[in-house]
């Protein structure tokens, strides 16, 4: 049997699928799978062949791949007549309704670039990601429509606004109209791999969001890093690959993560790249899950910690057929060991487990563990991808002895580019090709690597970044509020939830709760307010430089 140095040597051998060449990308010799697709127009084109295969099932209703291309492609060339050219920002935002992967697809066969808006955003935080991408159209659920004025759409500068599943108004479109064009052709475009494809935005340690850049490449990576991951699964078995025309049963996946966030994007994109059907639903509701899973043979299911512990402790769980799972994968938050080992004990060893380390900024997952790995190592988020390549280093800029803990540093052809138009954000996150996670790790003997600690001031809450920063910006907006701090505190449901630490200002104290909680909902997205108000009768514990003891606070008040 292979050792997994040997079966990877083999895979990436010259003249083998996966084979791996060094090319240039902005200024770094990076490995990239050389037979690979270009862009993200050519993944759909091959999807769409399937016709009749079902794509979406969605509130027990089945689209087509053929049903979804003629959307698809009627949507394009509305955009395109619209003036939407190659390179140009279209804001998407909307529930995971089967619409959102279809106006992805639209866009990316044109060469424009998708602006993938938080369902949670407010009108504020909606409004400077409009004038921060410089989006000219948008795409959004009638939802994300109440909360744009046409004040506001005007300011931004956008010009065409599709709405899907919602009440038009007056300058708007209905999808159901423009998309129910039979006659539309896709326009003709050349995109080139490293072309922008997408802009994610993550919270800012600043108080503003950045723009993470994600090139077409950055995406046919992660979708290649999974192909790659069952082929060398198979190869250290020494399980003989199936014939290229052999007949494949389809796999049905069932997403929870938002199409929004890295992960539901990137799980999407590889769903659609491998022929599968997606089951999602307008909002998580465990019971109706398991529902769905019955009723569709759901092979693979993935979602937060949270998600997938209330599925395997639902109380009603015994009464549904669950037998078709296969694989449960779980990331965008710190998987508990005792969560995999009740899939192992649970599922008898019939279902594949799987945890993996990303960021937007790395097009999700570049370190995984699955198999019989993640069982014997249930803390450790894995092994590096092919062609990524880790390091642990300190404060010095050097890297830490093996064992000893440093910041994570990522390096591959999944890291974005940058940062939309931040330049001084994107020269402090990356150096060299390197992307600073801004988590702390290390590695140990066997190289898998482990995530012990975060470096940025962050709560990582239900699987949603909320940096300390940006509320404590907010904070001090209020009267009541003298002094203040934001901490993760412990939930046994969410991992962390926010909280605010407050001094208060002269004349005010705990009867200004209320108030200072109206102040921030205004301002922010609801998973941002702190869900607990501490008021601290004596000044912040503060270290020499000034700075906020937060571990302080948060073994205080935890």
């Amino acid at each position: 049997m292979l050792t997994r140095v040997e079966a990877i040597a083999e895979l990436t051998s010259s003249g083998s699928p996966f084979e791996l060449e060094t090319v240039n990308i902005h200024g770094n010799p990076l490995r990239v799978f050389k037979n690979a697709p270009t862009s993200l127009r050519d993944v759909w084109l091959s999807a769409a062949q399937r016709g009749d295969a079902p794509y979406f099932h969605y509130d027990d209703v089945t689209t087509t791949y053929g049903g979804a291309h003629q959307q698809v492609t009627a949507v394009a060339a509305w955009l395109a007549e619209r003036g939407v050219k190659k390179g140009d920002r279209v804001a998407v935002g909307m529930r995971n309704y089967p619409e959102w992967a279809m106006a992805h697809w639209a866009i990316q066969c044109i060469g424009a670039v998708t602006v993938s808006l938080n369902a949670w955003w407010i009108a504020d935080e909606l409004k400077y990601a409009f004038t921060d991408s410089g989006a000219t159209a948008a795409i959004v659920d009638g939802e994300r429509l109440e909360r744009l004025s046409d004040e506001l759409l005007s300011d931004c500068g956008v010009h065409s606004v599709l709405v899907v599943r919602g009440e038009t108004r007056e300058g708007t479109f209905a999808w159901s109209d423009i998309a129910s064009n039979t006659s539309a052709a896709l326009p003709d475009v050349v995109i080139n791999a490293d072309d922008d494809a997408t802009i994610l935005y993550t919270s800012g340690t600043t108080g503003f969001p950045k723009g993470a850049a994600g090139s077409h490449r950055n995406y046919i990576t992660n979708i290649w890093n999974g192909l790659f991951a069952v082929a060398l699964a198979g190869k250290m078995a020494g399980v003989a690959p199936s014939p290229s025309n052999a007949p494949k049963p389809q796999a049905i996946a069932f997403t929870t993560f938002p199409y929004f966030h890295i992960a539901g994007l990137c799980g999407m994109t590889s769903h659609t790249n491998n022929g599968g059907a997606i089951v999602s639903q307008f909002k998580w509701d465990p019971a109706d899950a398991m529902r769905l899973i019955e009723k569709y043979k759901v092979a693979s299911f993935g979602g937060v910690p949270t998600v997938v512990r209330s599925m395997l402790e639902h109380p009603e769980r015994d009464k549904y057929d669950l037998s078709s799972l296969t694989a449960i994968s779980q990331g965008g938050a710190p998987v508990a060991p005792d969560s995999v080992a009740r899939i192992e004990k649970d599922f008898a060893g019939k279902v594949g487990a799987a945890n993996g380390y990303g960021l937007t900024e790395t097009t999700a997952a570049i370190i995984g563990n699955s198999g019989a790995a993640y069982f014997a190592k249930k803390d450790s988020v894995g092994l590096p991808y092919v062609g990524t390549d880790i390091r642990i280093v300190g404060e010095d800029g050097q890297d830490v002895p093996p064992g000893s803990i440093g910041e994570i540093w990522v390096y591959g052809p999944n890291n974005v580019r940058g940062y939309w138009n931040k330049p001084e954000e994107t020269a402090k996150a990356f150096t060299d090709g390197w992307f600073h996670t801004g988590d702390a790790g290390l590695i140990d003997p066997d190289g898998f690597i482990y995530v012990v600690d975060r470096i940025k001031d962050m709560v990582l809450r239900g699987g949603e970044n909320v940096y300390c920063v940006e509320v404590e910006t907010v904070l001090f907006e209020a009267d009541a509020v003298k002094d203040c701090a934001v901490i993760g505190i412990p939930h046994d449901k969410l991992g962390e939830e926010v909280a605010a630490v407050i001094v208060a200002a002269d004349g005010h104290g705990p009867q200004s709760a209320e108030n200072v909680l109206e102040h921030l909902r205004s301002r922010l997205a609801g998973f941002k307010v702190p869900s607990k108000v501490f008021w601290h009768h004596e000044d912040l514990p503060r270290n020499a430089a000034g700075k906020v003891l937060k571990k302080d606070l948060r073994d205080l008040y935890s």
